[in-house]
């Protein structure tokens, strides 16, 4: 193929191939050509273009297929139009040429279709440059067209189109002749023809004027004419064509001087009455009425009113959405016309009624749904009111003329009737579509929306009643404020006007349908509602006995209402359960005796009443088994089984009953029939076996009924099909735009479709995908689609003689019938046979013996060649099942075999068709037969099946079939690859364009191709691109295929290609081909589009983007859909798509592609996607702009491009995004949020403005999210303050978010401040309104949450602008505290509870921060007393702030801490365990009812943490004293006080001391948190589990709690284990510090205890008796700690868990194995380094709670540790500090060694020994594996023996040995190189020579001072370089200094002899102390200073040392007088500052 790259063809490669290969040569160098051709120099072009021209024409010759042609008349275009021109006539001739030649052979057939495709691009693409040879062309083009066939019409309507596009003006002499050749095209047989004379016509009628002026009646008549018989695309083509050129007759101003004279100018009622004449009349013409006219006979077929009803859609679209508002009034008056009694052929029948009504449905949610913006919309729903309102009045006074019993008028009634379906529809689905953004026009008391609507619910007819309460659910989902309210209302209603039918029936269908609407409404109704319905409708039940007027509504109402009442759910059924069962038990009669006296006695009437009773509890009983299966508990089956078998019982009678009686009981039984089978369909068949013979009798009678004419397979079978197969069957099935129209086109004459009015009991139930208003089955087929689902559900459960019998009866029928009823007789036996296939086959059933075998395959035989293709693809799907339910491999061969012959033989289509389907379906169901052989004969017989030319049916088919195979033949299919895509190519390439359904079965066989071949497709070898190639041929070609489905299909290939070998497909070419779909009308091609998208964007959504924006800028005139991207890009595109599109699945799509984009894109193109949100938020800022205006002044009026912003917003010119509606906003909404989060992640820049700014000023490119702050800030605002509730709450969060990220943004000008602040105005305003009273309680509780993160932030330190924002929270609490009597009645009870409890928590969280923030502060009060008075005033604020904050929760914290206390105690209520629900307080707790206990569950889950720790903290900050004077104790006015624990009133003590009050809060708060951190459930939030930790801190900070825990050691063992388990699962350091903070608090508790027990036991025993003194502190006398039961052991086991969770080598056994390698030290983290030492803390408490015995068993644990952590972790530092862990461990040292136990008599001993073990490994750490000894940090160590030696007691340490060892180690350390050690060295020797006790110290002496003094000797010679070495002699003078004090008297003189020459050699003289270094001048000063404190203590020594050495004498006294000048010259400088010490004083004067 790569031989085909090149500008001319390669003959001689070309020449080379195969026939078959030539022409993919051929389509390959085409392909290539077309892009190389426009980017080639001119002058090559030129210089080859004689020889192109040749090559190209002359293809023209070889019969090319229809791609081929096209591209070949691109290139020809292309290559004239830039090259040269003059040989262009000859090409043009040579055309003609082709065209006129008499050969009429098929082979001719291309050559001849090529020439005419050929003409028509050269035309377009080189125009008017042709000049005049057009007419010869166009002449001899339509001459052509008297005698050719179908593609030869095709093509060249095709190719005039083109011509015409190319021409413009220019073309006018030949318009009336296109005209005329397209009028006869656009009724062609051929549907290809009709869609391609559409398009020629439409792009005529923008030049040819008099096709919309004088020729307008017969265009469009000439259009209704060819909606006749029409199918989907010749509808959609022509109602293009008819909508536009009407628009364009309305809108146009031009008329030519010719045409003036006869033209009238044509008004909207013009329009109008044509399109309403089509609609109504049909294609008759217009006033001509024909006979069968006038006979009355004729109504309209329904392809012409769906072809206009779209012609209305495209005509409205076109004018646009602006002309719509303005003329909405009088088109809607005349669209509601069309279903009025003015036109009462259309609705004679109710069949017409119901398809008319659709379609006027249809046009009013394509106009008004689509096009228009919310505020438009809420104009058109008034005047919809209007109409309603207009339609009332002439209901009431028609009813009120006659005598309400004889309703004279009734015409007038019933003509309303269809018009107010329609209106109230439409209103129901516009209110439904805006949300909570409709509220304003419900308040709006002059349009009276609901009084309009409810006033509806009394009309006459039964379809408006079910209409207007259809309306009342869509106004509840989308307002469920108004749901309670409405509810009341009806049921007032309904009780007052008990006597009327109408309001009986009007109001309970309205009650109803509310009812349905309470679960699309998260804020629910009040529990109280669902009995006050029980008790109307038992009451209406019972009553329906009382007057027979009304008794059959008030049956039917008394039911429905029970019914739609289980759609509540178990929660409210559950009260009501026992009534229910009774009525149920009574409705049917009790034994079969009472059933024969009721046929005995009854007639018609009464029989119909017993049915529509006996339905309606059947109905409600189903409606209960599907909504509270949670009470279906055994026992409750139990009592429904009883009346079982006296309704299978009646329903066998029912037949007698039926003659006995007449037709006006057809429809009741029908009724009561399916609702029966219904009900036994959702039951377990077990329930009633009994009855099976019986109902399947019946159930067959019911399938194989001959009299039942109707056709009901578009019903039956789409759902037994697979989706994919349906595919098949045209577009009908598919999903289109139109299906709500082009549904009734499926189904034969007799049905419409559904209507609400045929079962009004689907009124509650939830609606089906993607249809609004439901739409059920007229009873004659739903109890069809009843029985055999029923069937299917049976058959699996009944013995296998009684299924033989069954399907030899089912066969039987079958074949009694003929024609067309045998035909739907098979219909209803095979759908039902396939339900029970398709049951047996999930149950993993059998089907049973041979001869049942037989008899159904029989049965699916039959069907598999039946003249209905819907019926064969079912009857394939159904043969499949067949073979997998018996799954024998022999059987599923057979079954294949009989097919094989069948198409080896049979030459219809039917059985060719049908068999070649079922070879497909058996590999769907067998994954693939394994046998090669049987692979290979089934690829055979498709092979040659798919290229049957003479039917595309038979070609689609086997195509289809043949994708299944390679799909799930899987790599058995290898082999046919090849040979399989070759013929796929070859089909593509030759198949004509009209047989789409071929084309996208190839587009199928494709897909699968390249799914098969994966990932292999990346491969490089010539055999794998070569297939590559092919399949991105293949891909090209249905690129380029008119249909749009096949499209689609290409778009799917190429994202697999994509997928499995992405660099081999051409990225901006499918972008392109991508965005030109965006736009589709197809709503498929949409799909495959953005699935295509959503894939690319997830690994290059950059390149995508870019793409989209290039292709924009480059193509000028091809591209212009309706998305704009070249302002806003793809991004925007897709957001305005997602803003249009209705498609659940597609705007899902869209809304995953732009996330994918965001998350890849969001932070480079930071500005842009910020801009994109805001012009989508923005955009309904119009409502907005009075509230945000008010903010800005309120700021500062300085800022004026504040307000500037909000006048430009409005302005719609400038705005890519007109009115979106609320749900893309909310979108828009959450991607800001998004957009932050991507920021976080990207960097810290984005959150300081500081830095932000810099770096921006360095390159202007970068974008940081801070510089946005003003329109984040801006957008939440918008968000928080519009009209639709769920923006709000994405507002809400947005500002949430805002808050919590840039809290902290410090603000560089003014220092002290954040950058929040000065937005403090807008946040204020941003929540206000949630806080209004009619505001819906989620929306205040996310308001609280916001509040409260305002508030904590500390954005805001001034406490008057606090108070705004802390107002709304105090408003809030005294609603709180109002208490369950003021709750809102609107909702259900739990929204209070959830509003309560996130106030509550909304306050605790300002509460915590307030007490940290003042801790913190009290902290730094500490610091800031030692520090310089400079810092005065800031801290001064600072405190201010805190205690301020403090001082604003102070006021309430009263109330606060009850309400707190009362939610806990209603928290721990509700986590008690199910077994305890019996203790629970029967009228529930202080904020939640016991009905709705469930619903309020989550919410104490959502709150409990905060509020817990805040309760802990006020707890505290009371230190437990307080007890409320006014609590009595406990006995507070009902709402606040918390609910006694379990505990009834009369049994409680009156009064509780305090103490008892204290301990019960103790035990709550402590009962909580062990019973969450016993098992905290894997999603519990971080943030719980530190609150709860956090509260045990607080609750332990205080003495009373402690001595509670102290006290109780079980009690404290267990919340060890429980912190230990939380330890071992949760990794996060926070919660683990936490916890160790708890386990400290908890061992201090337990050494307070201990203590108080030993000195109240030493007071008590009198200190004389000190020997008997009992033990205390655990291990008494025997030392053994008993695991479980003791403390200490409890604390140790998780100190151990965290050291050696960071230190593993601390664990014996691990550093015994070769994992850990000895020695090998690990740098801890930070956190690990803080875990560990906070253990370390708590290991050397531990002591202090044993008794001596105790002590001693646990020291060598605790030692070990200890020195293990000291030892694996003593590494040097650089900057010579000592590690975290190490100074710890060196403090839990001191701490352990100085402990009491050590010289407690019982212990001492042992201590003692242990002790010396300790050091000895302390000493042995020196001796370790050699070489690592440069890591370990000498001075740790010597630290440790340090510590050793002075917390000890002396023995032992003083043991020579050790003495010894310790001493040899500070020796070392003296001799150690560097200056640090050394230094610590003399500091650690300074502390061990001043010890105390002499035997400890002197040793040391001895060994060590001669070296030091001698060290300091050496120092004359060589003076100190550096500060550090300076700093070792410094320390070596202090130490002798030390020593000198520490010497005998007698030894003292020596010393000090010794000593004071070394000092004096350390003085400069004058001369040398100018030019001496800074460390030699300080030496010189220290030494000094030294001199001057030893001179005078030993003066005669001194003296005595002068005297001998006047050299000393004379260097001293130099240098005192120096030191004397230097004060003087600095008390002059300095008198103002006396009292500093003179060691500055000297410093200073050498500077």
């Amino acid at each position: 193929m790569e031989l085909a790259h090149s500008l001319l063809l390669n003959e001689e490669a070309y020449n080379q191939l195969g026939e078959f290969q030539k022409a993919e040569f051929i389509f390959e160098w085409l392909q290539f050509l077309e892009k190389l051709l426009p980017v080639t120099s001119r002058a090559d072009i030129r210089e080859n273009q004689k020889k192109l021209v040749e090559q190209l024409t002359s293809l023209l010759n070889n019969s090319p297929g229809p791609p081929t042609r096209r591209l070949i008349a691109k290139n020809l275009a292309v290559l004239y139009s830039t090259g040269d021109t003059f040989s262009v006539y000859q090409t043009i001739d040579k055309c003609n040429e082709l065209i006129r030649s008499k050969d009429d052979s098929p082979s001719y057939l291309p050559t001849k279709l090529a020439a005419v495709v050929c003409l028509g691009y050269l035309y377009k693409k080189l125009g008017r440059i042709l000049g005049n040879s057009f007419t010869d062309t166009v002449g001899n083009v339509l001459k052509a067209m008297k005698n050719a066939e179908s593609q030869g019409r095709y093509e060249i309507m095709l190719s005039l189109q083109n011509i015409l596009n190319g021409l413009g003006a220019a073309a006018i002499p030949c318009h009336r002749d296109i005209y005329k050749a397209a009028r006869s095209c656009l009724t062609d047989r051929s549907m290809a023809v009709r869609c391609a004379a559409a398009k020629c016509l439409l792009e005529l009628q923008n030049e040819a004027i008099f096709m919309w002026s004088t020729d307008l009646d017969s265009v469009v008549t000439l259009c209704f004419k060819s909606f006749e018989g029409s199918n989907y695309d010749v509808r959609l083509a022509v109602s293009k064509l008819l909508g536009t050129v009407l628009a364009r007759a309305l809108t146009s101003k031009q008329i030519t001087a010719s045409t003036k004279h006869n033209f009238r100018r044509i008004s909207l009622e013009d329009v109008m009455e044509l399109l309403g004449t089509g609609f109504l009349r049909g294609s008759c013409g217009f006033l001509r009425a024909s006979g069968d006219m006038l006979k009355g006979t004729s109504s309209v077929s329904r392809d012409v009113r769906v072809g206009v009803t779209q012609a209305y859609v495209v005509f409205v679209s076109t004018l646009g959405a602006q002309w719509l508002e303005r003329n909405f009034s009088a088109f809607l008056s005349h669209i509601l016309d069309l279903v009025s009694q003015s036109h009462p052929k259309a609705v004679q029948s109710p069949v017409d009624a119901i398809g008319c009504r659709r379609c006027v449905s249809f046009i009013l949610r394509a106009t008004v749904g689509g096009l228009l913006g919310e505020k438009a919309q809420i104009a058109a729903a008034k005047e919809i009111c209007q109409a309603i309102w207009k339609l009332k009045k002439v209901v009431d006074a028609a009813i009120s003329d006659g005598n309400l019993e004889t309703k004279i008028n009734t015409a007038d009634v019933t003509a309303s009737q269809h018009v107010l379906v329609c209106a109230l529809q439409e209103l129901g689905s516009l209110i439904h579509g805006l949300g909570t953004t409709a509220a304003p026009l419900l308040q709006d008391s002059s349009t009276g929306v609901l009084e309009a609507v409810i006033s509806v619910i009394l009309h006459p007819t039964i379809s408006v009643r079910l209409t207007a309460a259809w309306c009342l659910r869509c106004i509840a989902v989308a307002l469920p404020s108004y749901v309670s309210l409405l509810l009341d209302r009806c049921i007032e209603r309904l009780s007052a006007l008990k006597s009327c039918p109408e309001a009986v029936t009007g109001y309970s269908f309205a009650v109803a349908a509310l009812l349905g609407a309470v679960k699309h409404c998260p804020l629910g109704i009040p529990h109280g509602k669902g009995k006050v319905i029980m008790t109307v409708a038992e009451d209406l039940l019972c009553s329906a006995s009382q007057n027979s007027r009304i008794s059959l509504q008030r049956m039917q109402a008394g039911w429905l209402l029970v019914a739609a009442l289980m759609t509540l759910g178990p929660a409210v059924v559950q009260h009501h359960l026992p009534r229910i069962l009774l009525l149920w038990k009574c409705i049917f009669p009790s034994s079969p005796k009472d059933l024969e006296t009721e046929k005995t006695r009854g007639d018609a009437f009464t029989w119909q009443v017993t049915l529509e009773g006996r339905a309606g509890a059947l109905c409600a009983i189903k409606s209960f088994v599907s909504h509270c299966a949670g009470l279906l508990t055994d026992e409750v089956v139990q009592r429904l089984l009883p009346p079982l078998p006296s309704a299978v019982d009646l329903l066998t009678q029912l037949s007698s009953i039926y003659k006995s009686y007449g037709n006006s009981l057809k429809t009741p039984s029908t009724v009561y029939r399916q609702k029966l089978y219904e009900l036994l369909a959702v039951l377990p068949p077990k329930a009633y076996e009994g009855d099976f013979s019986a109902v399947l009798k019946e159930l067959v009678t019911d399938l194989t009924v001959a009299d039942s004419q109707i056709d009901a397979s578009a019903f039956l079978l789409p759902s037994l099909c697979h989706e994919n197969d349906l595919l098949l069957l045209g577009p009908l099935l598919q999903e289109t735009d139109h299906r709500f129209i082009e549904e009734q086109l499926l189904l034969g004459n007799s049905i419409a479709g559904g209507s609400l009015e045929y079962d009004p009991y689907s009124i509650y139930e939830k609606f089906a995908k993607g249809d609004s208003v439901p739409k059920p089955l007229p009873p004659a087929l739903s109890v069809i689609s009843a029985a055999s689902r029923l069937f299917g559900v049976m058959f699996s459960h009944i013995t296998e003689s009684h299924r033989l019998q069954v399907l030899e009866q089912l066969l039987n029928s079958i074949k009694q019938t003929k024609g067309s009823r045998q035909q739907i007789v098979q219909l209803h036996v095979v759908s039902a046979f396939s339900t029970s296939l398709k049951h047996l086959a999930n149950c993993k059933g059998s089907l049973g013996s041979e001869e049942v075998r037989r008899s159904a395959l029989m049965l699916v035989m039959g069907a598999l060649e039946s003249n209905n293709p819907l019926l064969r693809c079912a009857a394939a799907e159904c043969l499949a099942r067949l073979a997998q339910v018996v799954s024998d491999s022999a059987f599923t061969a057979g079954l294949a075999q009989v097919s094989f012959d069948k198409l080896k033989s049979a030459r219809d289509v039917v059985s060719r068709t049908g068999h070649s389907l079922a070879l497909g379906c058996l590999y769907r169901y067998l994954g693939g037969i394994s046998s090669t052989q049987h692979l290979n004969a089934c690829v055979g017989i498709l092979y040659t099946l798919s290229q049957d030319s003479t039917s595309p049916d038979v070609q689609a088919w086997a195509l289809h079939s043949l994708s299944l195979i390679v799909d799930l033949a899987g790599p058995l299919y290898h082999v046919h690859v090849e040979p399989t895509l070759s013929l796929v190519l070859m089909l593509l390439l030759s198949v004509p364009p009209a047989y789409a359904e071929v084309h996208q079965s190839l587009g199928r066989c494709l897909n699968t191709l390249i799914t098969t071949l994966g990932p292999e497709l990346q491969g490089s070898s010539t055999a794998v691109s070569a297939l590559r190639t092919s399949c991105l041929l293949g891909c090209a070609v249905m690129q380029d295929n008119p249909d749009c489905l096949v499209q689609a299909q290409a778009i799917s290939c190429l994202q697999q290609l994509h997928m499995f070998a992405p660099r081999h497909v051409n990225l901006s070419n499918l972008v392109s081909c991508l965005c030109m779909n965006l736009c589709s009308s197809y709503l498929l091609l949409r799909r495959a589009g953005v699935a295509c998208l959503r894939q690319l964007v997830q690994r290059e959504a950059a390149e995508v983007s870019e793409y989209a924006v290039a292709l924009v800028k480059e193509s000028k005139e091809d591209f212009t859909p309706d998305v704009n991207i070249r302002e806003i890009g793809l991004e925007g595109a897709l957001l305005g798509l997602l803003d249009k599109e209705l498609d659940p699945r597609l705007c899902q799509d869209i809304k995953e592609t732009l996330t994918h984009m965001l998350t890849s894109m969001a932070v480079e193109k930071l500005s842009f996607w910020l801009k994109l949100c805001k012009d989508v938020l923005a955009a309904s800022a119009d409502f907005n702009t009075v509230a945000s205006i008010d903010t800005t002044q309120e700021e500062e009026p300085a800022k004026g491009d504040d307000v500037s912003v909000l006048t430009s917003d409005s302005d719609d010119r400038f705005h890519p995004f007109r009115n979106p509606r609320w749900s893309t906003r909310v979108f828009a909404a959450e991607c800001v949020c998004k957009i932050i989060s991507q920021c976080e992640n990207a960097g810290s820049a984005h959150f300081d403005i500081t830095l932000a700014q810099e770096r921006k000023q360095r390159d202007s490119r970068d974008d940081f999210l801070v510089l946005h702050l003003a329109d984040l800030v801006r957008m939440a605002f918008m968000a928080a303050t519009d009209h639709s509730d769920q923006l709000r709450l994405s507002g809400l969060q947005m500002l949430q978010i805002i808050v919590r990220k840039f809290a902290a943004v410090p603000e560089p000008e003014f220092p002290g401040h954040v950058i929040l602040e000065q937005y403090q105005a807008n946040v204020g305003a941003a929540l206000r309104p949630a806080f209004a009273p009619e505001t819906p309680p989620d929306v205040t509780a996310k308001a609280c949450q916001v509040c409260s993160a305002w508030i904590a932030s500390g954005v805001v330190s001034d406490l008057n602008d606090l108070r705004r924002v802390h107002q709304l929270l105090v408003s809030s609490l005294l609603k709180v505290q109002a208490g369950k009597e003021a709750q809102n009645e609107q909702y259900n009870e739990s929204t209070s509870t959830m509003e309560v409890l996130a106030v509550l928590k909304a306050w605790a969280e300002v509460y915590i921060v307030a007490v940290e923030k003042q801790k913190n502060q009290s902290d730094i009060h500490k610091h800031s007393l030692k520090m310089v008075n400079s810092s005065e005033e800031s801290y001064r604020d600072i405190t201010f702030s805190a205690s301020g904050l403090l001082d604003l929760v102070q006021t309430d914290l009263g109330t606060l801490s009850k309400l707190w206390l009362a939610a806990l105690q209603d928290f721990a209520l509700l986590t008690l365990p199910p077994e305890y629900a019996s203790h629970l307080p029967a009228e529930g707790g202080t904020f939640y009812t016991a009905e709705t206990i469930e619903n309020a569950r989550p919410h104490y889950y959502n709150s409990w943490a905060l509020i817990l720790y805040a309760t802990a903290l006020w707890l505290t900050s009371t230190g437990f004293i307080v007890v409320d004077p006014d609590e009595g104790v406990t006995n507070l006015s009902r709402p606040v006080t918390p609910t006694t624990m379990c505990q009834d009133s009369s049994t409680r003590p009156l009064v509780k001391s305090p103490e008892d009050v204290n301990t019960d809060r103790f035990h709550l708060i402590l009962g909580i948190s062990v019973e969450f951190l016993c098992s905290p459930r894997s999603d519990a939030a971080m943030e719980n589990i530190i609150a709860c930790l956090h509260a045990l801190q607080a609750l332990f900070d205080v003495p009373w709690p402690r001595s509670k825990i102290g006290g109780d050691q079980e009690l404290g063992v267990e919340l060890l284990n429980v912190l230990h388990r939380l330890i071992l699962t949760r990794e996060s350091p926070d919660i683990q510090l936490a916890a160790l903070e708890v386990v400290r608090l908890i061992l201090f508790a337990a050494q307070e205890h201990v203590k108080e027990k030993r000195r109240s036991a030493e007071v008590d025993d009198g200190a004389a008796e000190k020997e008997t003194l009992p033990e205390f502190g655990e291990g008494k006398d025997t030392g053994g700690l008993v695991p479980g039961k003791s403390l200490v052991f409890a604390t140790l086991e998780l100190c151990v868990c965290i050291l050696v969770r960071q230190l593993p080598q601390l664990n014996p056994k691990l550093t015994c194995s070769p994992a850990v390698p000895p020695g090998k030290h690990l740098l801890l983290s930070e956190d690990g380094s803080r875990l560990v030492a906070a253990a370390l803390v708590i290991l050397s408490d531990v002591p202090a709670v044993c008794s001596p015995e105790g002590s001693v068993s646990v020291l060598p644990t605790i030692l070990y540790l200890i020195i293990g952590v000291l030892k694996e972790t003593a590494v040097k530092l650089q900057d010579g500090q000592l590690p975290l862990t190490v100074a710890a461990s060196l403090q839990a040292l001191k701490g352990l060694l100085s402990s009491p136990m050590a010289r407690a008599e019982k212990s001492q001993n042992a201590w003692t020994d242990l002790l010396r073990s300790a050091l000895v490994t302390v000493l042995d750490c020196w001796d370790q594996v050699d070489g690592l000894l440069q890591e370990l940090d000498e001075v740790s160590l010597l630290t440790a023996i340090t510590v050793f030696v002075m917390s000890t007691s002396p023995e032992v340490s003083t043991v020579e040995c050790l003495q010894k060892r310790c001493i040899e180690k500070f020796k070392t350390a003296l001799d150690s190189k560097d200056p640090l050690v050394q230094c610590k060295c003399y500091q650690l020797l300074l502390s061990i020579f001043q010890h105390p006790n002499k035997t400890v110290s002197y040793p040391y002496i001895h060994s060590l001072a001669p070296s030091i003094v001698g060290k300091l000797q050496e120092t004359e010679k060589a003076k100190p370089e550096n500060a550090a070495e300076l700093q070792v002699i410094q320390e070596g003078i202090k130490v002798v200094t030390a020593l000198t004090a520490a010497a005998e008297e007698q030894h003292r003189a020596h010393l000090v002899a010794c000593f004071l020459p070394i000092l004096i050699s350390f003085l400069l003289d004058e001369n040398a102390l100018v030019s001496a270094t800074i460390s030699a001048k300080n030496l010189h000063e220290f030494a000094l200073q030294t001199l001057m404190q030893i001179g005078p203590q030993y003066s005669s020594v001194f003296k005595k040392l002068m005297a001998s050495s006047p050299t000393m004498k004379a260097r001293l006294e130099s240098a005192i007088k120096g030191n004397q000048e230097s004060i003087k010259v600095k008390t002059t400088k300095h008198a103002k500052n006396p009292g500093k010490s003179s060691s500055i004083q000297l410093k200073t004067n050498f500077l």
